[in-house]
């Protein structure tokens, strides 16, 4: 559809102010580039995502569904520096966004498409966001997609909400190819990540042949082979990717969405993706969000916190998935004032929904996984000679198969008892690390036989802690204490 030249008028004035802010922050902002982050690939393990040398990533990503439709250059520029002082990796966000994405303008006046055409992106010749009628919707993701390279940070774009093929088809297969080649062609070579789908499950045969297509384009424009476009899809609550493509040569790796209610059995979700053949990583790319109305009904069931959202993220990584997803209810949808009362009562606005705790804490996580050798770590049940819990009582373990390291996470501080010639070595040394805080502190040294009781320094909800062993000989860093020539392999 056709953008009103008196809407370009007053766009341009509200430029000369934003773009003003906007040069102010780029003065502070690391110096990077797209050019910079390396492609992404699965390990040779199929467990895993690493780089193009072979190092590990570790996918620590931030929902933000609305960021390219509901955020101005500023305001993105916020968001993403926030994201990337507290380490996230990955941020997911949709190019044809779920709030009228397709009939609501973006923040600077622009839609992404003509006519609702999937085969006519709304493109003007000029990017100067100074000009408003050369700055388009696409040369704002653009920006974006780059300004979050400069920070380090991947985009996991999502061409399409999941609405405009379930719910207001605006696809064919013909047209789904066409919009994934433009897409690809435009962003194959920058730090993306592809992820298609959107909170709708494709369960109808015409749907499928729908996401299909799309895949293709994105292969042919990225370059044409499978390895060149890293690619998922994200289905709606309580399903996986894998329930329809797993053996889609196409998709890369598994994402579930365990949904939005408390003490979810991720664990067995995980497995049973990590177990499928053929192999590949998996990952919740949508789990309970923090401050989200728990399961859907806030008048009965409250809102979640920081620990409901942190005990998912470590039953899912240490259950066998590659990553993690962390989203917020009013950061999802980029609540503000403008918007009214908002989608499911969000309790604040995006601006400061960004420094809620549990954003903050997922950081720690990714510390502790990558503070240690990440590529050889399997889920590992075993490891506990007692009980493993249920609800927010779990208990879930994780190691290295070399034995130079294993993790027990205790969601409510229950005491655990350890199998200790899991760990090589005579000796192994112990630490509990506090999700919370990100820092460790020591539990002693003890001998790698027989079974040994260790019990958490606080237990309660809320006091969940990691037990950490390691093999003595192995003298790695404190748990958390990231090695700044990368993550451990």
């Amino acid at each position: 559809m056709c953008r009103s030249i008196m809407a370009r008028r007053h766009a341009v004035a509200w430029f000369s102010v934003a773009t003003a802010v906007v040069a102010v922050v780029l003065s502070i902002a690391p110096a990077a580039s797209a050019a910079s982050l390396p492609r992404l690939k699965v390990s040779p393990n199929k467990r895993f995502l690493v780089k193009a040398d072979g190092q590990p990533f570790f996918y620590l990503g931030d929902t933000a569904w609305e960021l390219f439709h509901r955020l101005d250059r500023a305001e993105a520029v916020r968001y993403l520096q926030n994201r990337a002082d507290r380490r996230y990796t990955a941020i997911q966000a949709v190019a044809l966004a779920e709030i009228d994405g397709l009939n609501t303008p973006n923040a600077h006046g622009d839609r992404p498409l003509r006519n609702n055409d999937p085969t006519q992106p709304d493109t003007t010749p000029g990017s100067d966001p100074k000009d408003a009628a050369q700055y388009d919707y696409w040369d704002h993701v653009d920006y974006i997609v780059d300004e979050a390279a400069r920070r380090g940070l991947y985009i996991a774009l999502l061409p399409t909400w999941g609405q405009w093929v379930n719910n207001n088809n605006i696809f064919t297969p013909a047209s789904a190819r066409a919009y994934g080649e433009f897409l690809a062609k435009r962003y194959g070579k920058k730090p993306v990540i592809w992820v298609l789908g959107g909170d709708r499950n494709p369960d109808a045969p015409a749907q499928q042949a729908i996401w299909a297509a799309m895949a293709e384009g994105v292969t042919a424009g990225s370059g044409g082979k499978p390895d060149d476009a890293l690619t998922t899809f994200h289905p709606t609550g309580g399903s996986t990717s894998s329930r329809w493509f797993h053996d889609a040569p196409w998709l890369d790796f598994n994402m579930w969405q365990t949904g939005h209610n408390t003490n979810t059995d991720v664990w067995n979700r995980m497995k049973s993706d990590y177990d499928r053949t053929p192999t590949k990583p998996v990952m919740d790319g949508e789990p309970l969000y923090e401050d989200h109305p728990i399961a859907f009904n806030a008048a009965r069931f409250g809102y979640s916190n920081d620990y409901e959202v942190r005990k998912i993220a470590y039953w899912d990584v240490f259950a066998g998935a590659h990553g993690h997803t962390y989203g917020n209810h009013s950061v999802w949808q980029m609540h503000a004032p403008r918007w009214g009362k908002g989608v499911n009562g969000p309790l604040s606005f995006w601006y400061d929904a960004i420094d809620r705790p549990g954003a903050a804490q997922m950081q720690h996580l990714r510390n502790l996984i990558e503070s240690r050798p990440m590529l050889v770590r399997v889920p590992d049940q075993s490891v506990l000679a007692s009980d493993a819990g249920s609800g927010t009582d779990r208990v879930q373990a994780t190691r290295a198969t070399d034995g130079s390291y294993l993790f027990v996470y205790t969601a409510s501080g229950r005491p655990v008892t350890v199998r200790m010639d899991r760990i090589t070595g005579t000796t192994a040394r112990a630490h509990w690390y506090d999700p919370r805080t990100g820092r460790a502190s020591t539990a002693g040294t003890f001998p790698t036989t027989g079974e040994r009781a260790f019990t958490p320094p606080s237990n309660g909800a809320g006091n969940d802690w990691v037990l950490v062993l390691d093999a003595q000989n192995k003298r790695f860093p404190e748990p958390g204490k990231v090695n700044t020539r990368g993550a451990a392999r």
